[in-house]
């Protein structure tokens, strides 16, 4: 029989290690990411915010630090740079020049099959299509966003030589072209419904009007390669959180008012972003859509200068199961 003494001090050992064990469980929920996002507020770009709000990362494990950027192409340097861990949103035909050129990329899932971006003027612009703008501005993001890789695709399908220019987000676009700075600005939904609701801008263009980008995947996650490599169970955990936030988007709708707190819009707004706008199949993060296609139109546009291999591509992908 062992003594009260020796009760104590098995007491105290079992205690000593259930609280190493807590400390260790408390160590995983520490695990923190650092993210880079462009264009806060669209519903297909929340995912992670929202996820973060609802505790479902912190459910995983995973802590994040959310940096919010004016596009894609700013995205992206920030994981080139290893500032960031991930990058969100970030346009695919920008990332396989970048990965062609041996910058440390590689892409964690799929963020955009399909695209909800459009281009408008002023109600008074003589502008009534893509047919009327030759030598006029054109928006896009930031050099290397899939707005980007849409304005010129627009250009090329109307054989029209409008003069791309770098706006950044939404927001000052949409001051930009209101002042007549800029002729036709870029937007997406949440951004704009209400000028368009009033009839102060009309819509001259939209990504999905392309057949190279309706029904193929423009944007995606990627990570910082050197942080993917070196710890592979916490990405797991960060896209087990990812796809559950996703369904959760999906199938509640707990989901609406949550993301209209976060975007500032009513939920009858957000109900009709999610259901005529950006609908599941668009969203989901394991669908990688029309690669073959997208790395011609890479050519095309001289993102790269010759289709990746499938090795290269096997490297580039890592979508973590």
């Amino acid at each position: 029989m062992p003594t009260r003494r020796a009760a104590r001090g098995l007491s105290l050992a079992l205690g000593i290690m259930l609280a190493a064990i807590a400390v260790g469980r408390g160590a995983v929920a520490a695990d923190s990411l650092k993210l880079a996002a462009g264009q806060k507020g669209k519903w297909d770009g929340a995912v992670a915010a929202l996820g973060q709000l609802t505790g479902i990362f912190t459910k995983h494990g995973i802590e994040l630090e959310i940096l919010w950027t004016s596009g894609g192409g700013e995205t992206m340097q920030a994981v080139i740079s290893g500032s960031v861990d991930i990058g969100m949103n970030a346009g695919i035909q920008g990332v396989l020049g970048a990965f062609a050129k041996g910058a440390p990329v590689r892409i964690i899932g799929a963020q955009a099959t399909g695209d909800d971006a459009y281009w408008y003027v002023r109600a008074d612009s003589a502008v009534r299509s893509m047919a009327d703008m030759a030598e006029r501005t054109m928006a896009y993001s930031t050099n290397g966003s899939s707005t980007h890789a849409s304005v010129l695709a627009l250009m090329a399908d109307a054989k029209v030589a409008a003069k791309p220019v770098a706006t950044g987000g939404p927001a000052p676009t949409f001051t930009a072209v209101m002042s007549k700075q800029v002729d036709a600005g870029w937007s997406a939904p949440p951004f704009g419904i209400e000028a368009l609701n009033k009839g102060d801008i009309r819509v001259i263009a939209r990504s999905n009007d392309l057949a190279a980008i309706k029904g193929h995947t423009i944007r995606v996650n990627i990570a910082n390669a050197q942080s993917l490599a070196s710890k592979p169970d916490v990405y797991r955990r960060f896209m087990a959180a990812y796809r559950e936030t996703f369904r959760w988007m999906y199938d509640s709708d707990d989901a609406l008012k949550v993301y209209g707190d976060f975007a500032g819009v009513s939920v009858d707004i957000a109900r009709r972003i999610r259901a005529e706008f950006d609908p599941r199949e668009m969203v989901d993060p394991d669908r990688i859509a029309g690669l073959d296609d997208l790395v011609q139109e890479s050519i095309r546009f001289k993102y790269i200068s010759a289709p990746l291999t499938p090795p290269q591509l096997g490297e580039l992908i890592q979508i973590p199961r």
